[in-house]
Parts: C-alpha cells; sequence; structure tokens
C-alpha cells in the first residue's frame, strides 16, 4: 500500500481543481502548507519531509505547479528520498523567467536525476512555462514527460474535472511497485 500525497502549488488548489478531486474521491491527503500566498522554499521542504516522516507506508507524490518544484528540491536535498516511490508532476513553472521569479524569489529549478520514478505532465501553452522548458526539466529529473497539448496550466481553468487519464497514469505509477 501506499500513501498518495497532494502537492498544490502556489495560492493552494480550489475545490475545482483536480488534485481536490483526487482528494474528496480517492481520500489522498493535502500536504499543506503555513503559508500558500507567500511560499518559501526552506518551509515548503520542510513540511514535505515532515508530512513524509509521519506516514507509515511509501508515498506517491502528486505535485502542480510549485509543488513540483518542492520535490525536486526536496528530492536534491533529503536524506529520506528512499520514503518516496514516485512522483507525477503537473505544470511545473519556469522560475527563472523574470516575472515568475520576481513573484516566486528563492525558487531555483533543481536539476538533478530524481532517485524515484516520476511522469511530468507539460500543456504546450502554459503561461508559466514553455514547452520547450518543461522538456529540460523532465530530461533533466529523468522523468517521462507526457505532452497534453494546449491546456493552460493544467489547472482548474483547464477543464479537466477529476482528469481521469492522469489519474489512470498515477494508478500505473503506484503498481508498478
Amino acid at each position: 500500500m501506499h500513501s498518495v500525497l497532494i502537492l498544490p502549488g502556489w495560492q493552494n488548489s480550489g475545490p475545482k481543481h483536480w488534485q481536490s478531486h483526487w482528494e474528496r474521491t480517492h481520500g489522498y491527503v493535502r500536504v499543506e502548507q503555513h503559508d500558500w500566498q507567500r511560499p518559501l522554499r526552506g518551509d515548503w521542504i520542510a513540511r514535505l519531509e515532515d508530512v513524509l516522516l509521519s506516514c507509515t507506508e511509501p508515498a506517491v507524490l502528486v505535485a502542480h505547479s510549485l509543488g513540483c518544484l518542492t520535490v525536486a528540491a526536496w528530492a536534491a536535498h533529503s536524506k529520506n528520498a528512499h520514503l518516496v516511490k514516485a512522483a507525477l508532476l503537473v505544470a511545473p513553472p519556469d522560475t527563472a523567467r523574470e516575472d515568475i521569479g520576481q513573484m516566486l524569489p528563492g525558487w531555483l529549478v533543481p536539476m538533478q536525476t530524481l532517485p524515484f520514478k516520476s511522469v511530468v505532465y507539460a500543456s504546450s501553452d502554459d503561461p508559466f512555462c514553455a514547452i520547450d522548458q518543461v522538456k529540460r526539466f523532465a530530461s533533466s529529473w529523468g522523468a517521462t514527460l507526457i505532452n497534453m497539448g494546449a491546456r493552460g496550466h493544467i489547472n482548474a481553468d483547464s477543464g479537466l474535472g477529476d482528469w481521469p487519464e492522469a489519474h489512470a497514469e498515477l494508478l500505473r505509477l503506484i503498481n508498478h511497485f
């Protein structure tokens, strides 16, 4: 059995977001951050570490946007990466872009290989990251990339509802072990 942890991005995921659907429908656990409006990289990484240490079984992470960078940063620094079996990473932002970097200071994208199986979902018209940059992230992380075409930031505005295709991919990741 695996714990499935939901890691929303900046400003959290609202009730119509696919992450919130999955939390309600499947009982997955949201990693609550102390400050969703002013995300501090160290605080978000520490919170993920605390939640993982409290899990009684291996975890599978489901991250959106800044949650993806939290996972990558945590994996690059934690001595407990063995607590994660896989990750589904959706729409990572490009914090090296000036406009995004100003909103999210201190959030550099770690480019190390993740020590667990991972899948990255990307959109060709994500306003927060160009598709070529997401390809570089996925390659650096050793992740499988799934390009969804033009779906915006792959959030509630993308009209995905409970997004059954990605949930099927999550189940494939879980059953891989």
